[in-house]
Parts: C-alpha cells; sequence; structure tokens
C-alpha cells in the first residue's frame, strides 16, 4: 500500500488508532454501511455537521448514536416533529420569583453532539432556530448570547420518501451541514449478517458494550492534526474548478457556496489523515466532493423531470474536470 512507502511528516498514529477504535466500537452493533461511518468520523475531525438521508431502519439514528457514545462527552436527541418551538430546542428565560429575573434555561442544542430526528418534520420556524448555532456555535435569546463548548456537531436525519407533515429544509441551512450522506439498503449478504446477529443478541444489551474510547480534549488535538495536513496548490485549484463548474452548468439552477470549496477542503485532509497519509491526494477528493456538494445545489426542473439527481450532475461536473497528477 502507498501509506507504507514513506515518512509521514506528522506523527497520525494517534489519529489512526482513534480511529480503529471508534470503527470498532460502532462495529459491535453496526453491520456494513462502511461509508456512512467513513463519512461521519471524517465529519468529527473537520468539524462539521452531518446530514443523512435514508429510508426507516437502515441504522442512521443508531449509527449516530453509537458513535455518540464511543466519543466521551456529552450526548443529547431532539425529535422534531411540527409542534416544536424554537425555544424547546435552543432554550428559553424563564422568569425566577426569588430573584425577581429571568434566567435563561438552556435548551438540548447546548451538548456536544446532538442527534436531530427527522429535521425536516419542523416547521420553517423552528428549522431557523438551528442557522446562528450550526454556524457559530452560539446561541442568541433577549438579546444575550450564550457560546456552546466545544466539539459541536449537529448529526440530523430525513426520510427522502415522505413528504406528507415534512418541511423543506432551507438552502441556507442545507449549505451549514458539511456532508450529506445517502443511506441505502444493505446488501443480502449483509442483510444475513443482520439477521444472525439479531438472532444471538439483544440490542439493548449490545449498546451497553459499546465503551467510549476517544475524549473531548483528544479529539481536538486529532483536530489540531488534520488542519496540518498539507494540500498542494495544484488540488486547491482542483477544488475550485469543481465548485465553480456547479455555478456555470446547464443543468443545475443554484450552483455551490465558497463554503462548499472549505468543506471538500477540511474533509480531504480529515480523508487522508484517517487513512496514514498526511498529504491530501486528488482521490481523497474525488470521494468526498459528491458528499459535500449534493445537497448545495439545486438541479434544473428540466433534468429532474428527466429523472436526473444531483449526484448525477455532480459526477458529469467530476468526469469534465482535469484532474491533477
Amino acid at each position: 500500500m502507498e501509506e507504507n512507502v514513506f515518512t509521514s511528516r506528522i506523527d497520525l498514529a494517534s489519529l489512526n488508532e482513534a480511529i480503529e477504535n471508534l470503527k470498532k466500537e460502532v462495529g459491535k452493533v453496526i453491520v456494513g454501511q462502511d461509508q456512512m461511518i467513513e463519512l461521519l468520523l471524517a465529519a468529527i475531525l473537520a468539524d462539521g455537521h452531518v446530514l443523512i438521508e435514508g429510508v426507516p431502519g437502515v441504522a442512521k439514528t443508531l449509527t449516530a448514536k453509537l458513535i455518540s457514545r464511543a466519543i466521551n462527552v456529552d450526548f443529547s436527541r431532539i425529535q422534531f416533529t411540527p409542534d416544536l418551538m424554537p425555544g424547546d430546542v435552543v432554550g428559553t428565560s424563564v422568569f425566577n420569583p426569588k430573584d425577581a429575573a429571568f434566567q435563561f434555561r438552556p435548551g438540548p442544542i447546548f451538548s456536544n453532539i446532538v442527534l436531530i430526528d427527522e429535521i425536516n418534520r419542523a416547521p420553517a420556524k423552528t428549522q431557523a432556530a438551528l442557522f446562528e448555532v450550526m454556524e457559530e456555535r452560539q446561541v442568541t435569546v433577549d438579546g444575550n448570547t450564550y457560546p456552546l463548548a466545544p466539539p459541536f456537531i449537529v448529526v440530523a436525519t430525513q426520510n427522502p420518501v415522505e413528504h406528507e407533515g415534512t418541511y423543506h429544509l432551507p438552502e441556507a441551512q442545507l449549505d451549514r451541514f458539511l456532508f450529506k450522506i445517502l443511506v441505502g439498503y444493505p446488501s443480502p449478504e449483509e442483510e444475513l449478517r443482520i439477521l444472525q446477529f439479531h438472532h444471538k443478541s439483544v440490542l439493548p444489551d449490545l449498546l451497553q458494550e459499546v465503551k467510549p474510547v476517544l475524549l473531548a480534549e483528544q479529539l481536538e488535538f486529532l483536530r489540531q492534526q488534520v488542519s496540518q495536513v498539507h494540500m498542494e496548490e495544484k488540488l486547491m485549484a482542483f477544488i475550485a474548478d469543481i465548485v465553480g463548474r456547479t455555478r456555470n452548468h446547464k443543468h443545475i439552477y443554484l450552483g455551490a457556496s465558497p463554503r462548499a470549496s472549505i468543506g471538500i477542503m477540511k474533509a480531504s485532509k480529515a480523508f487522508a489523515a484517517m487513512h496514514g497519509r498526511d498529504f491530501v491526494t486528488p482521490e481523497d477528493i474525488l470521494f468526498i466532493a459528491p458528499a459535500v456538494l449534493r445537497h448545495r445545489i439545486v438541479i434544473t426542473p428540466e433534468k429532474e423531470m428527466e429523472g436526473g439527481t444531483p449526484d448525477e450532475v455532480i459526477n458529469d461536473i467530476i468526469h469534465a474536470t482535469d484532474i491533477p497528477r
């Protein structure tokens, strides 16, 4: 393997050990879904939020819960519903008669890893409550600003097939997610392994077997290492070229923002470090780019009526872009 033929300028041994330990803990319960787990771990190292889309029953929520158990940080889960109010998420000011003053009571968003289930089931007013906290890691209520303690990662899930009682996520909010991960059905072999797994074990017992293997302080150190991963200027130009092509493509109505370029760069560095390299390759960018771009572009109605998807258009753009070597 290429990883073994060079001397790394950054000692990534602790990072690689942490990633393997996290995968091992999650693997105690989850069968398959390797790409989802890889991208989730890359997002954690790149300090980015994640949107996971898939039909019910493909372990979206369970995987997020398991990763939060394997990292020794605070975890909260918010079930989005049509009657959920912004104050139910970020918190609210409550009058305290004893002090004759209002006191801020933090909501469940004040945690380290926040799982938002069915994010598209809450109306726009509640979704908008996430704008500030996802971008600036702080909440402003009644003119007072309350910062969140790092790390802070939102992992949101949504169901792509149910439309009744759901609300489309605004583009401004979608842009705040580093990745949109699409989760499909398991293969026949994986489904058989799932059945064999659950035939012998009970899920609550399995969850108890997942132990914390990474501390918040260690995660901060690993993120600093990721920021030091080298990226050649020609690869930065490659990223800028891909993102730029989304803004003048005939099948794209709305192209990706500069936040997408930064996201591809940061996530590519994390993915390279996860695989023992202190430098980014074009293959890292090619793997990362679809997950960063698919929720940031809007294809034209004509292309959508033809059955086209954002992934198809992104694939066309990547193939039309010269890959640096």
